[in-house]
């Protein structure tokens, strides 16, 4: 008998003694890894690549970096980010099997500047997510917007609004709903 075929063996053999469940519920992502996103704001041209998650856990110091970067770029004003909105994002792109680089056309509004485009626009909330740090406008990088829309979709879980002729995609970590802007 060969090496190769030997230590196969020996392999099925430790494998057979093993629940199934052990064998096949493995996570695709070990708890010691960690999540990572590539963001760039288009309106400030700075860049983020970072590990947002680890284990258990967000790290503290790239979430407070995540809220610089998704401020009102029209006044600088911040908001807390909620860390689920990022999460939003890695898991989309993990169901798209692209890396999780994304281009934000706007993360964090201020309510003066939640108001000025609600006065030029009819596609502004009044109540918008974004003024809760919970929405964020992206493009992702090797996707095409109405396939990363379709994708949001289909995991059913907070807003996706889709703009065809801006040519970007709103994500929220609000209820689940749909929309075409």
């Amino acid at each position: 008998m060969n090496r190769t075929r030997r230590r196969l063996l020996q392999v099925g053999g430790a494998l057979a003694g093993m629940p199934a469940a052990a064998v096949w519920a493995r996570p695709l992502r070990s708890a010691e890894q960690g999540k990572r996103l590539s963001l760039l704001n288009l309106h400030t041209s700075e860049h983020l690549d970072l590990e947002f998650s680890r284990g258990d856990g967000y790290v503290p110091s790239s979430l407070s970096a995540i809220q610089v970067l998704l401020r009102d770029h029209r006044n600088g004003e911040q908001h807390t980010i909620d860390p689920r909105l990022m999460d939003y994002l890695y898991d989309v792109a993990q169901h798209l099997g692209v890396d999780p680089a994304f281009s934000v056309i706007s993360g964090y509004r201020s309510p003066q500047t939640n108001e000025q485009l609600r006065e030029r626009s009819e596609g502004v909330a009044r109540h918008s997510l974004h003024l809760e740090g919970r929405a964020i406008d992206v493009r992702l990088t090797g996707v095409d917007c109405a396939e990363l829309a379709a994708r949001a979709r289909q995991m059913s879980r907070g807003g996706v609004g889709y703009y065809r002729k801006s040519d970007f995609v709103h994500l929220d970590t609000g209820a689940y709903r749909t929309w075409n802007g």
